[in-house]
């Protein structure tokens, strides 16, 4: 099986000055054969197999390279994958699939994952890579690009928040909805009825398929996926959910990845009811000019609910970069301003300076209302489990959903309850 080893030439990052990527072995698999290589980096409780759409359309297949016993001839044989000469790497993150489980959650910090990744690309022996990421591994990109930026040749950030308090979702009352049937979710049938609610939306879930909708269909696979699956690991959901938490990408980084040269897709679903939107944009405005802004109507799980515009912008930013077109003939995000936006007016700055101000009462108001529903779901928590005391429903490994969970600010203070906690299991295609 592939496994690599981070060994201890990675820098501390632990207050004990202990390396956190020493020994961590990281299980990888490649697809395809060729000079364009591209990193792909999944989000929390995922495993590499959730990059299967995108995999498929880069290389024209999904079976790895360390299972192609004919090897590279055979594999450019295939006229698409052949054709397109990409090589594609996809791994799991330290705490989940056949990686290392580290304990201690100070060993998880999208900073140390990041550099989890660029020692399997010293590894390969890659030197520029395109990397696309999603949702946490979005996150662990940023840092990747900020770090390392003349190894990267594109960026794509699916489904992307800046971390912390951007992790929370929009309170409404189909968000309420999903809360609360997770939490009384006790059986495998149950838990996938909610989890398709939360990955895509409702119209894609009532489209038929033939004679029967496409949420009867993913059903039947959920619940087989959950029933013949295991549940990601305590330490490594919390360690996961920590490097979430505490992620941060800094002006200085921002600045890092808009300099560098390279261009930068954000593609987001318009209905995604775990990372905002509206968080998304203002990343890629923060990016100008290098970046294009792709919303597209779908869940959390847009590169499946939408897999072939996904698939079509990935190509196209990778061709984008071969052609070296220019960042302003690249992005669609409009021209940032400082000031009056050259007009001098007063009254531009007041209508300017008050929506700040609204935004900012909306936003402290969208906060306390978060944290009153914390505790509803920390009490109906603790009364149901002081009720009985049951088993969580196995999860399997494979696609990321989430679910609401207890998380304490890093200050120690149980500050904000609310939280997302996101499993994964299998999709059979």
């Amino acid at each position: 099986m592939p496994y690599w080893e981070v060994r201890k030439e990675q820098s501390s990052d632990t207050s004990d000055g202990s390396s956190p990527n020493n020994g961590i072995k990281i299980f990888y698999r490649t697809y395809g054969y060729g000079p364009t290589k591209v990193l792909l980096i999944i989000g929390l409780a995922g495993t590499h197999d959730s990059w299967g759409p995108q995999i498929k359309a880069l290389t024209g297949t999904t079976k790895p390279n360390d299972e192609d016993g004919n090897g590279e001839e055979t594999v450019n044989g295939n006229s698409d994958g052949g054709r397109r000469g990409i090589e594609v790497c996809a791994f799991d993150n330290r705490g989940m699939g056949r990686s290392s489980v580290p304990v201690r959650k100070s060993e998880y910090t999208t900073k140390i994952m990041a550099k989890d990744a660029i020692a399997l690309l010293d590894h390969l022996g890659w030197k520029k890579v395109h990397v696309f990421g999603h949702s946490m591994g979005a996150m662990i990109s940023c840092k990747l690009a900020a770090m390392v930026p003349d190894r990267i040749l594109s960026l794509a950030l699916l489904n992307v928040t800046g971390g912390g308090f951007e992790c929370f979702p929009k309170l409404d009352s189909r968000t309420l909805s999903v809360a609360i049937r997770f939490l009384m979710a006790k059986t495998p049938e149950e838990r996938a009825a909610v989890d398709l609610d939360t990955h895509y939306t409702k119209e894609y879930l009532e489209e038929y398929v033939g004679s029967t909708t496409r949420r009867s269909i993913l059903y039947q696979e959920y619940v087989k996926g959950i029933s013949a699956s295991g549940m990601q690991s305590n330490s490594g959901f919390d360690g996961q959910i920590h490097a979430c938490w505490t992620h941060k990408v800094t002006q200085a980084e921002i600045e890092a990845i808009r300099t560098a040269g390279f261009l930068v897709s954000v593609i987001h679903g318009r209905y995604d009811i775990i990372a905002q939107i509206y968080y998304a944009r203002r990343l890629a405005q923060k990016l100008y000019p290098v970046a294009r802004m792709i919303d597209l109507h779908g869940g959390h799980l847009v590169s499946h609910e939408r897999p072939e515009e996904v698939n079509q912008a990935l190509l196209e930013l990778i061709k984008a970069s071969e052609r070296e077109i220019s960042p302003l003939d690249w992005t669609n995000m409009p021209k940032k301003t400082s000031g009056f936006l050259g007009t001098g007016l007063s009254f531009v700055r007041t209508n300017s300076e008050h929506r700040s101000c609204m935004s900012s009462t909306l936003e402290k108001l969208h906060l306390f209302l978060l944290y009153l529903f914390g505790l509803f779901v920390l009490a109906y928590e603790y009364a149901r489990r002081g009720i009985q005391n049951l088993k969580p429903a196995r999860v399997g490994a494979h696609l990321t959903v989430s679910y609401f969970h207890l998380i304490s600010h890093p200050s120690g203070a149980a500050l904000c309850p609310l939280h997302f906690k996101q499993f994964s299991y299998t999709i059979f295609e």
